[in-house]
């Protein structure tokens, strides 16, 4: 049998097909999505739960006049594939290949680079506003998860999209009950009413009775969504949050029935306005084991066996795996501390804590601000809050950490994860900005510790402090082996320190290690080095600059952009101690960064051992034997 999806050179190409042919397209897509992510890693459930959608989107809008923006971004690969990208999926989220996201480089098609939920409907109420200045009649579809719908940001667009009723957004709520888990919160309450209504499902088949019945399809289709207005809105009342605000309802609708997803998708755009369209889908549709998959029915997978489901590699211990048992041991022996997670329970290592304490973990949804500023809530009602979230999102909450939290001197702890370069999901994923960030606020204590030991005593050292932000950050993936340290000097531990040493090598976090590997390279020509982790980087221990002083230059490795970070800072305290030593910074440049291997991304950057340890050698070359930049 001929591949549908394989003759198809654009989404102008879908209004061609048959009935026949579009449900072999739908499971030909299913297939190729399976076969991709169990070969190269990636987010399988959300991306199974749209095809329909998907197939309906691109048959009734004309993009990319029509502008289809993807919330969060992860449910994109039916998208990709339908505007001409299908035969590179074997390169999906390879470097050089397939973006896991939405990518202005790969296609016309694709508008937003956007990997952080709750941002669609703005990006989609802007666009709107300027094709409606310029007197154009394009539409802009914004596709959001209810989990997504959880963040504050899509309710201050819902606010202005609805401020015009000429405005031609069209809202599709892709609601399959989840996020990374199930969706909480009164909205969350909210849609699972509608969707689980005992008359919902009886009327839904009435209707796909309908559409499938006859030859007039748009007029019996038309009837039929007013059917859905008269019997299943008035019963339910779904409009109350959207049609009081001047947004037209449409739905729910079957999201896996292409033909009534089409017949309400146009109901919507013809009407010329603002209009939400409540599809309902299940994620990982027409895979049995991602739909049983109770966690998070396959949101984000490795590689993994076909057949079974299963991982076909087992990855070595990670270092959220170390956080997730030693909080739970934290919170053993202390009672006032609890957990805070926006809608990443699992990912974060918060579940074990959840699983013993099912009362002292909040998870808030889509919401990083709301979290921060509600911890600090519960910091001063004599908790101690540990909130987890990936670095990346942290940057989403930077005010509230700013004057929420540090203002009033709240005692909440911060654990970072996905510290650094992540990799293989591409820009907006990379945890590169918090160490820059944070050294902003004042009166804030941050941990970065170098192995799986100093996680667990930088993590208990954190929640001790009651009286200002404290912050652990540590990398994705597997935690190495840990390092031991010679001797702690003030906070700082030391981890080398030849009989002579020319360079004090300042090694922040996991790349201690980088700045041991640079020191052994460097002692082969007879060049000694001594090696500190700082632990703690905020606020630098004083010691720091009385063994800078002697040395001959400083050379500072961190897994951060270097504008800001832990390098500037220590050059900063150097010269405010009046000490002329030399400071070379190693770090990430401050651009954004393709998706590829971590370890391909670090050896881009210059973070090896081999191009630190040439640098610190050029560094003293250039110096020779004269005394100027030696510390006084």
């Amino acid at each position: 049998m001929a591949s549908v999806l394989r003759s198809l050179s654009g989404p102008t190409d879908l209004r061609r097909l048959g009935d026949a042919e579009l449900n072999d397209l739908a499971i030909e897509i299913r297939q190729l999505l399976l076969e991709s992510v169990a070969a190269n890693g990636g987010h399988l459930g959300p991306n199974l739960g749209v095809v329909e959608l998907t197939i309906a989107l691109h048959r009734v809008f004309e993009s990319p006049r029509d502008r289809i923006v993807w919330d969060t971004g992860h449910q994109s690969y039916v998208h990709k594939m339908l505007t001409g990208r299908a035969a590179a999926f074997a390169t999906l989220r390879q470097e050089g290949g397939l973006s896991g996201y939405p990518s202005r480089s790969e296609s016309d098609h694709d508008w937003v680079e956007n990997s952080h939920a709750s941002t669609s409907l703005s990006y989609a109420d802007g666009l709107a506003r300027a094709y409606q200045l310029q007197g154009r009649d394009d539409h802009v579809v914004a596709v959001i998860g209810d989990g997504a719908l959880t963040g504050g940001m899509a309710w201050e667009a819902i606010n202005n999209i609805a401020a015009d009723p000429r405005r031609r957004v069209v809202i599709v709520v892709n609601d399959n009950g989840r996020s990374y888990t199930p969706t909480v919160g009164g909205l969350a309450n909210k849609l699972t009413e509608i969707r689980t209504n005992p008359r919902y499902e009886p009327t839904l088949s009435a209707i796909r009775e309908r559409l499938t019945s006859g030859h007039r399809l748009g007029e019996v289709a038309y009837e039929a969504l007013h059917a859905v207005k008269k019997g299943i809105k008035d019963a339910l009342a779904p409009q109350g949050m959207f049609e009081d605000l001047g947004i037209k309802y449409i739905g729910p609708v079957d999201g896996h029935d292409r033909a009534a997803v089409e017949q309400a998708l146009l109901a919507a755009k013809r009407f010329g306005g603002p209009v939400l369209v409540h599809a309902i889908t299940t994620k990982g549709q027409g895979y049995d084991i991602a739909v049983a998959n109770e966690n998070d029915q396959m949101h984000q997978s490795h590689p993994f066996d076909l057949a079974t489901g299963e991982a076909t590699t087992v990855a070595p211990a990670g270092w959220t795996s170390v956080f997730r048992d030693e909080i739970v041991r934290i919170a053993d022996e202390r009672p006032d501390v609890v957990g805070i997670t926006a809608a990443m329970l699992h990912p974060v290592g918060l579940d074990a804590f959840a699983d013993k304490f099912p009362d002292r973990v909040f998870d808030v949804g889509i919401a990083e601000q709301h979290a921060v500023t509600s911890a600090a809530g519960l910091a001063m009602g004599g908790l101690h809050p540990v909130v987890a979230v990936y670095a990346t999102f942290l940057n989403r909450a930077f005010d509230q950490v700013l004057l929420d939290v540090a203002l009033h001197r709240c005692g909440v702890t911060f654990v970072l994860d996905r510290a650094g370069v992540t990799g293989d999901d591409g820009a907006s994923h990379n945890g590169m900005w918090d160490l820059s960030l944070l050294q902003l606020v004042p009166g804030l204590h941050l941990a970065a510790p170098r192995d799986g030991a100093q996680l667990r005593e930088t993590l208990r050292e954190a929640v001790a402090i009651d009286d200002a932000p404290s912050v652990v950050r540590f990398a994705k993936g597997p935690v190495g082996p840990d390092i031991g340290a010679i001797e702690r000097l003030g906070t700082v531990d030391v981890l080398r320190r030849d009989p002579t040493s020319d360079i004090l090598f300042v090694g922040v976090g996991p790349l201690a290690q980088l700045a041991l590997d640079a020191a052994d390279k460097l002692a082969t020509d007879g060049i000694g080095s001594t090696v500190i982790d700082p632990r703690w980087v905020k606020p630098l221990d004083p010691v720091i600059v009385d063994l800078a002083r002697r040395h001959r230059l400083v050379v500072t490795v961190e897994d951060n952009g270097r504008q800001g970070g832990v390098g500037s800072t220590v050059a900063q305290t150097l010269h405010d101690a009046g000490l002329a030593v030399p400071v070379r910074i190693h770090g990430i440049a401050q651009e954004f960064l393709d998706h590829a291997k971590r370890a391909v991304i670090l050896e881009r950057l210059g973070l090896t051992a081999g191009t630190v340890a040439s640098d610190a050698r050029s560094a003293l070359s250039a110096m020779g034997n004269s005394p100027q930049g030696w510390g006084r």
